[in-house]
């Protein structure tokens, strides 16, 4: 059968959905020439491409089917079926075709669709909604989210069977290879070879003297123009064309031709070339163009010929951005973020609030449908267009505006299914619908301080509104004029306000200068890049410094800048930094830049002024100097809450492409259950991107971003106080040697103050030999005096990069460590120390001996008994430190803190008996790996780990695992680290079989009691003979009543609610009682939550959310019953 044979049989069918069903989609695979369905077997497994296949769901651990999917493809589709009637018919199917009903019971169909795909754990890209004989509706999810959206937008999603010799093709992909429809993947390669054309270009222009501004906003003109010819914008062609004849042939008339061409444009009205439209909104006010040559011009038709309808905005501006600035034009190659990551914090921020009134909206209007009130559910959804219309969104470093595109693009996908509901309620056409009032760029409000990228994120909206605009009405003009200069993007900073900035003056009026920071030159002496002091940028200070103000918006979203804390005086400079903690007092002086965004987005929450905030911050929030902020706004009254969170995702850094990791926070005022998604699995799927599989945990969210026992109680115990420390600061590598480097000094400057020196690396790898200058107590003159061949190393190698440090301290006692830890340095009296790498892979411990200095990056525990040794290595404290001290960095490593991790955790107190067992343990898992490393050269500690990890995953070994595994004795070391566990725990008076979370309560539990007795006076001293040398109190260690832990359910009611009057007010509210928890609710047990609820006016609303796919329904012994979907996206 071919394809016109098949629409003349089915287009003369209706009303008979259960008998026609099988034959039309056996006749449409004959048709379209793609494989038939198998014969179903009843296995999940085999059932890959068959018609009935179930959808079954778990409830109450038994296995409930839902509902037969009516085709199904793995991997590209699931399809549900439905036929209507043609008016006039005899027979009377799912509604009379072209009327309210039957848009209802198209969209009933669709939901049926999705409740079916949320019950597959990786859904197919597509859901098909057919109307046998009449049409097939397509909706697309690529990112596998079950967040399926009309395809390729909701005007033009419906294929009529008397069309589908036009979408032949397309229907085939869906069958046999869906993901090809998918487009990013054309629209990301056209913007990279647009942005390389344009790169090319602005580096011949500025060689040949142009100035880069003048290149840019030039770049610009060329580039909308060029776009808006593919677009339909100007006539078509207009510009390639004249490139080609003209001004190639010509070069000496490119730039009188252009100037033309854009004032033009910039006027409307009639032109050599026809009629165009007015475009304005500034981009054209200044038509001045450069002289380009040929060969140039050749290059600008090579950009011109790339097909700008495809380009990808949330990454053109980007892209653009490095190709305009002469100073990011490396990165151009380099990778970008991916609109995937963006939406991960969009779509929680924005867009879920947004489609949860949408969804009210919509079952709403299904009602009203159905009690014939037509015109009343065309009201609902026109009052939701007109709301949608004036949200308004702010980014405060909004950059080349890709977190703005995404959501403007986020905002046109759910206004095209506003209005295309719209037009099917009111029988009127689409584009009358959006004629006065609409979406656009003004909704979307940036603040940035970069130069230039206010105007590319600006024209970036412009693109992405005007490709809605083509995609979605064709070739009909938009109003005039094309752009508008709204102002919503404004070139200032985001977090400092100030009267103004002047340079500082030291006493004599003269300019105070620093190093700029960046300017390196060759020593004469040694040959190594030291500090170039004559490149020096004067200091600035801040006249009036206060909070910025951000402009009124219902949403904050946004990337601000990722600066840490003690990087921000040489970013930002010394008088900003002063001025801006001035103007922010309410943030700790530790915490880093992006903090002053977070801290001021939350409190606009806070006040009601703002919905919701979603913001990218580095994922060091969850440390001590950033969680403070957090801490704040989530105790304060009114208080925030978090309501979605990652607390580690791979993210790209816009400036260079770099690999980084971050955290993703969302915060809303309204107190309610979060959603914490933790990295199931994560693969690299090239250009920076990583495929990221997340898995939800729903409770209470924390500030150090988990769910579960609360650590903000955790107070610092006095008995383990002044025992640890981070090993010396150098600032100066100049300080460490080499071992021939060590071996060349004089034997009394090797005896009196060369150390061996281990940093975090050493103790996570393995020991390198090398050595470190210690000239602790050391005044310069007897340095100098007493070790002179020390003295002249570190006048050569330290005191030049000394000189130019921002702390005058550092500068003054330049030969010194900067942080020699001389408090710390008397607990180091015994003949070892306890040493653990402050980030890590894996949270081990060891013991190094008295004479080997450890640098900054390494805690220094001073304890010496193997004892504490296995405590600190047992499950109950790395448990304990990795929740306390949080994740940090593109490997995701955990830290660890001594004021966190070490002071407050309670070590127990054991036995005689108890003490000797750990005692040996601790010693044995030290001498063990120092043992094997000592035999294997080239064996690490982070290697050994990583292959334990994988034993207790009961993962296979790889051949090089297995390798590790044989030189560790890998086996062993998971035996003694098993027995150590259960030893610790014994001591603790603890089960052995405890999880993370009950460990954590109960330490959380005993670090209170500890607390207590000591403002009673009993300390329990880990060292009592350096700690209270005059003798401690005993105490004794008491069995703790652990509170159990809640299980998820039906919350109790203090007071029930009284059923709402008006229906919109029903929906929500019984919306809101089955989402909550993972629990199934009957029509009775839902009305019973309310005072005065009718259960037929509860079914009904019940009926309604699940004819959506907002809940699932389904029988079970006899009765209804309804739930949360089982799926949502993420």
């Amino acid at each position: 059968m071919d394809l016109a044979e098949f629409i003349d049989k089915w287009s003369k069918s209706s009303a008979a959905e259960r008998a026609n069903k099988d034959h039309f989609l056996l006749d449409l695979c004959d048709a379209i020439d793609v494989p038939r369905p198998s014969v179903t077997t009843g296995d999940p497994a085999h059932d890959l491409y068959v018609f009935e296949r179930d959808a079954m769901i778990v409830d109450a651990g038994e296995k409930k089917t839902v509902g037969k999917i009516d085709l199904y493809k793995d991997g590209c589709f699931l399809l549900e079926a439905k036929q209507g009637s043609n008016p006039g018919s005899a027979k009377l199917g799912t509604a009379r075709r072209g009327t309210p009903g039957w848009t209802i019971a198209m969209r009933n169909a669709y939901g049926q669709g999705l409740s079916y795909a949320r019950t597959i754990d990786r859904p197919p890209p597509f859901l098909l909604v057919c109307d046998i004989g009449e049409c097939f509706d397509l909706y697309a999810a690529f990112d596998r989210t079950w967040d399926y959206r009309p395809f390729p937008n909701a005007q033009t999603n419906r294929l009529f069977l008397s069309d589908l010799p036009k979408h032949r093709e397309t229907l085939r992909a869906i069958f046999l290879d869906p993901d090809s429809l998918d487009p990013a993947r054309r629209s990301s390669r056209v913007t990279k070879e647009v942005a390389g054309h344009i790169a090319e270009l602005a580096k011949e222009l500025e060689a040949v003297g142009h100035e880069s501004e003048m290149v840019a906003a030039f770049l610009m003109r060329c580039l909308f123009t060029m776009f808006a010819e593919d677009v339909g914008l100007l006539p078509e062609q207009l510009f390639t064309r004249t490139l080609e004849a003209h001004w190639i042939p010509k070069p000496e008339t490119f730039a009188s031709g252009v100037m033309n061409l854009w004032a033009a444009m910039n006027e409307g009205g009639w032109s050599a070339t026809g009629k165009l439209l007015r475009f304005n909104g500034g981009l054209f006010a200044d038509q001045k163009p450069l002289p380009l040559s040929k060969r140039q011009l050749e290059r600008l038709l090579e950009a011109a010929r790339c097909s700008w309808g495809d380009v990808e905005p949330a990454i053109f501006g980007t892209l653009i951005e490095r190709a305009l600035d002469p100073r990011e034009r490396h990165a151009l190659g380099a990778h970008y973020t991916p609109r995937a990551y963006v939406e991960r914090l969009v779509k929680p921020t924005i867009e879920e609030p947004l489609r949860a009134e949408w969804a009210v909206v919509q079952a709403e209007a299904r009602q009203l449908v159905e009690r014939g009130k037509d015109d009343s559910a065309a009201k609902a959804v026109r009052t939701f267009h007109e709301r949608l219309c004036k949200i308004r969104v702010l980014d405060p470093a909004c950059g080349s505006g890709n977190f703005l595109y995404v959501t403007l693009d986020l905002f046109k996908r759910l206004e095209s299914e506003v209005l295309g509901l719209l037009s099917e309620l009111s029988h009127a056409p689409l584009l009358s619908q959006a004629q006065n009032v609409t979406v656009t760029p003004a909704q979307f409000l940036g603040i940035e301080i970069k130069p230039w990228a206010k105007e590319i994120a600006e024209l970036v909206l412009w693109i992405g509104f005007l490709q809605w605009h083509h995609r979605t009405h064709g070739n009909v003009a938009p109003k005039e004029p094309v752009l508008r200069d709204y102002k919503n993007i404004e070139r200032r900073d985001a977090v400092l306000a100030y009267d103004r900035e002047e340079i500082a003056l030291d006493d004599d009026g003269k300019p105070i200068t620093r190093w700029d920071g960046r300017t390196m030159k060759k020593s004469p002496v040694t040959g190594e890049d030291i500090p170039d002091e004559a490149a020096r940028v004067p200091l600035m200070q801040f006249v009036n410094p206060r909070k910025a103000v951000w402009p009124d918006a219902d949403f904050i979203v946004g990337n601000p800048p990722f600066v840490g804390n003690k990087r921000m005086r040489a970013a930002l400079g010394d008088g900003y930094v002063e001025a801006l903690r001035a103007a922010h007092d309410d943030v700790p002086e530790t915490s880093d830049f992006v903090m002053y965004f977070w801290n001021h987005a939350a409190e606009l929450v806070r006040a009601g002024m703002v919905r919701r905030f979603g913001l990218i911050t580095t994922n060091s929030i969850t440390q001590t100097f950033n969680r403070k902020v957090v801490e704040r706004h989530l105790d304060a009254d009114p208080q925030l809450c978090i309501v979605f969170a990652i607390a580690d995702h791979p993210w790209v850094d816009s400036a260079d492409g770099a690999s980084v990791r971050i955290a993703m926070t969302v915060g809303d005022a309204y107190v309610q259950s979060g959603l914490l998604y933790c990295i199931a699995n994560e693969e690299d799927v090239g250009s920076g991107e990583h495929c990221v599989t997340l898995s939800p945990i729903v409770g209470k969210l924390n500030a150090d971003l988990s769910v579960g026992v609360e650590l903000a109680s955790l107070v610092r115990l006095r008995s383990n106080r002044t025992l640890s420390c981070p090993g010396v600061q150098l600032s100066g590598q100049g300080f460490v040697l080499s071992r021939d480097e060590a071996a060349g000094l004089s034997e009394r400057t090797r005896n009196a103050l060369i150390r061996p020196y281990v940093t975090g690396r050493d103790i996570t790898q393995r020991q390198r030999e090398q050595y470190v200058i210690d000239p602790f107590g050391l005044t310069e003159e007897r340095l100098r005096d007493e070790f002179p061949d020390a003295y002249q190393r570190l006048l050569e190698r330290v005191k030049p990069e000394r000189d130019h440090n921002p702390r005058e301290k550092y500068r003054r006692e330049w030969w010194l460590h900067s942080e020699s830890r001389a408090r710390f340095r008397r607990a180091l009296s015994g003949t070892r120390y306890i040493a653990t790498s402050r980030t890590a892979r894996h949270r081990t411990f060891q013991f190094l001996p008295h004479a080997v200095l450890a640098e900054t990056k390494v805690l220094v525990i001073a304890l010496g008994d193997g004892v504490h040794l296995g405590v600190l290595s047992s499950r109950a404290h790395v448990a304990f430190a990795n929740r306390q001290g949080g994740w940090l960095g593109v490997g995701n490593d955990s830290t660890y803190n001594h004021s966190n991790c070490f002071d407050p955790f309670p070590f127990p107190d054991p036995t005689e008996s108890q003490s000797a067992r750990i005692r040996d343990l601790g010693e044995a898992l030290d001498a063990h790996r120092k043992r094997q490393q000592a035999l294997h050269p080239k064996l690490t500690i982070t290697g050994m780990y990583n292959v334990l990890e994988k034993l207790r995953a009961g993962e296979k070994l790889t051949a090089k695992e297995q390798k590790i595994h044989e030189q560790g004795l890998v086996s062993v070391l998971k035996q003694i680290h098993d027995d150590l566990d259960a030893a610790v725990f014994d001591a603790y008076g603890w089960p052995r079989d405890l999880t993370d979370e009950q460990i954590l309560e109960r330490l959380v539990a005993l670090n209170a009691e500890r607390a207590a007795e000591e403002k009673r006076g009993l300390v329990r001293w880990l060292r009592p003979e350096f700690q209270n040398p005059s003798g401690a109190t005993a105490a004794q260690q008491t069995d703790l009543a652990v509170a159990p832990v809640a299980t998820a359910g039906k919350a109790t009611k203090a007071k029930l609610p009284k059923w709402p009057s008006k229906l919109p007010e029903q929906i929500a509210g019984v919306r809101s009682v089955v989402l909550r928890g993972d629990v199934s609710w009957s029509v009775e047990e839902v009305a019973r939550e309310f005072q005065g609820a009718r259960r037929d006016a509860v079914e009904a609303v019940l009926e309604s959310l699940a004819a959506l796919g907002l809940v699932l329904a389904y029988e079970s012994g006899g009765t209804r019953r309804w739930k949360a979907p089982i799926r949502s996206a993420a």
